[in-house]
């Protein structure tokens, strides 16, 4: 029987690795009440491991970039639109590569019909949407695989990297500056951003205007000119202004009226 001390840490660990620790889903996973879990949830919080939220508990420290499941519900319809326009970028016949990350993930889902595609991707979530579309081949970038991003990273992806080129190439973000390019939580997938941005005749970055100027995190990616910026009609206009100034062609995806009003 896993003791309360084994089960805190256990609790700790898959909050680190996927970002977010719910009541309900811990308290099946270890057949212990609501009510226990919760108190393992506070003696984490007093350890400073922890941060109560509602329904559950994020972690501290190792992984602050909120996990997949989470972004994927943020700035839904604005992810939407921007997917909806850079699928339809994408021409018959075209070998493509797609990063991870939800906005990417939901472009993903806008290519399933689509035919003779070539697509390779690290993420997890564009896998899982591309794999039974016929009329798209679909490789993938193995590595390690990140659990609160969902993605694979490290040597072995950037190796098969090195084999490979692309007609375009659609990166995601967790925000992106005009001076400094894309920010990301973590080295090794700023290192693999790195890589994929150099090996596609078009470079495009999906980023919804609440990404647009911040710097949440101390990682970043160059990128390379020239590259476009697909976002949404919600951008600040200055800080459009300052993308464009600096060279970068920018796409201001409109919003539903519903959205937009």
């Amino acid at each position: 029987m896993t003791t309360a001390k084994a089960r805190r840490e256990e609790i700790y660990h898959l909050a680190v690795t996927t970002g977010l620790a719910s009541v309900e889903e811990l308290a099946g996973r270890f057949a212990v009440t609501a009510s226990t879990i919760r108190r393992d949830l506070a003696r984490l919080n007093e350890q400073g491991k922890l941060a109560r939220t509602y329904g559950g508990a994020v972690a501290l420290g190792a992984h602050p970039e909120p996990s997949l499941r989470q972004r994927t519900g943020e700035a839904f319809e604005q992810k939407h639109a921007i997917a909806l326009w850079a699928a339809s970028e994408v021409k018959d016949g075209e070998n493509i590569l797609l990063d991870g990350g939800s906005t990417v993930g939901a472009m993903a889902h806008a290519l399933r019909d689509r035919e003779n595609l070539s697509v390779t991707t690290p993420g997890i979530n564009t896998l899982q949407e591309l794999a039974d579309s016929p009329g798209i081949q679909v490789d993938c970038l193995g590595g390690r695989l990140r659990g609160v991003s969902q993605t694979f990273v490290g040597p072995i992806a950037e190796a098969a990297l090195e084999r490979m080129t692309f007609d375009r190439v659609f990166l995601g973000a967790d925000a992106v500056t005009a001076d400094a390019g894309l920010c990301e939580a973590d080295q090794a997938q700023t290192r693999l951003k790195e890589l994929m941005a150099r090996r596609g005749d078009m470079l495009y970055v999906l980023a919804d205007s609440t990404k647009l100027g911040k710097r949440p995190f101390h990682a970043w990616v160059r990128l390379p000119a020239p590259w476009i910026l697909v976002t949404d009609d919600h951008a600040d206009p200055e800080q459009v202004e300052l993308f464009r100034r600096s060279g970068v062609t920018v796409q201001l995806v409109d919003l539903p009226p519903a959205q937009a009003a």
